[in-house]
């Protein structure tokens, strides 16, 4: 229990650090495990423009790239259990919009593990302008960057293509297949894309300051992408709360923890946080990476959010943590909340 409280205290330390040194105006953290947190936080405020309004426990955060593995991955992994898709099929076999394409020759892995060789870039506006159909008809027509299964390489396209997939496969929009099959039976009452309405945009961290208002984006998604979209894609969007992760992570290391049957289960987890890029590197799980700093025989995963946000787990440890800050108020910069990330990780899985 000391060595616990050690960590705890060291925990807290560092993210007061964070606050002083203005890399966020505030944090929500956790630790826990299967059964619950076993420690948890919270530090700095909503907005230094209102300095007595503190950082809570249920602060909403634009989940940034979260989205993918809150949406896109846990609806791919409930569909793949489902027997409705086979990862390694090419796309052509399972999808007329691609077919005869050049993304036809990718599979749903490859796009999962970044090794399927499309654009680096998402770029919707300026290659095909500020219609949804026009995006989605670009995106899935585009010439590949490389050839698939040549190298890992992280692109936002990966997720967006998966979501459009994961409706094709279901005949429902994103939103609603995330919050019917994955986020309902979980509990996960916050989760929602936005943007939000404005009793619960009124508890959201803010991020960046939007140019064409001058204020602080908040309850509407800072990834242009996502709001070229309307809110709703794969890349980003979504907006979520601590206890709400800390439900996802759980069902993730034990399905007995939910009341409600969540569309995937140990077998997606399990083969999404083993390596499956070979002797690719850097190494990746489905969609999910070692943490920076550990071996992959570690067991520690981990996925982060532009904005500032973050998840790890580690069914060898039977752990789970969560980071949640709104960096993006003050930079753009990466690497102070790098830092501290790691240093949190290391606290939190010791």
């Amino acid at each position: 229990m000391t060595h616990r409280t050690d960590c705890i205290n060291r925990i807290e330390q560092l993210l007061n650090e964070g606050v002083r040194d203005k890399i966020y105006p505030g944090a929500v953290w956790a630790v826990g495990n299967a059964a619950g947190p076993l420690a948890h936080g919270t530090t700095g405020v909503l907005d230094p423009d209102e300095p007595d309004t503190p950082m809570r426990r249920d602060t909403v955060f634009d989940a940034a790239s979260l989205t993918k593995v809150l949406a896109v991955w846990s609806s791919i992994g409930a569909l793949w259990e489902e027997g409705k898709l086979d990862l390694d099929v090419p796309l052509n076999d399972i999808w007329p919009e691609v077919a005869g394409r050049p993304l036809g020759a990718v599979t749903a892995r490859q796009l999962l593990t970044h090794t399927a060789g499309v654009p680096l870039r998402a770029q919707l506006k300026n290659l095909y302008g500020t219609d949804p159909q026009d995006v989605r008809d670009g995106v899935l027509h585009e010439a590949l960057h490389r050839p698939p299964g040549e190298a890992v390489e992280y692109t936002d396209r990966a997720a967006l293509i998966l979501g459009y997939l994961a409706e094709h496969l279901s005949g429902q929009r994103l939103d609603r297949l995330a919050t019917e099959r994955i986020w309902q039976p979980l509990s996960m009452t916050s989760t929602r894309f936005g943007p939000l309405p404005a009793e619960i945009a009124a508890r959201c961290a803010p991020t960046e300051l939007d140019q064409d208002n001058d204020t602080h984006l908040k309850g509407v998604a800072h990834d242009f992408s996502a709001r070229l979209l309307g809110g709703v894609c794969g890349i980003a969007g979504a907006f979520t709360v601590l206890d709400d992760l800390a439900l996802f992570l759980r069902h993730m290391l034990d399905t007995s923890t939910s009341l409600g049957r969540a569309g995937f289960g140990p077998a997606w987890t399990r083969q999404s946080l083993t390596v499956q890029t070979g002797t690719l590197e850097p190494v990746r799980g489905l969609f999910w990476h070692p943490a920076p700093g550990t071996h992959p025989d570690d067991d520690i995963w981990v996925h982060y959010g532009f904005t500032g946000t973050g998840m790890w787990i580690s069914p060898q440890q039977g752990r789970w943590a969560v980071l949640l800050t709104n960096k993006l108020y003050y930079t753009r910069d990466r690497q102070p909340l790098t830092d501290v990330r790691n240093a949190f990780r290391a606290l939190a899985f010791t």
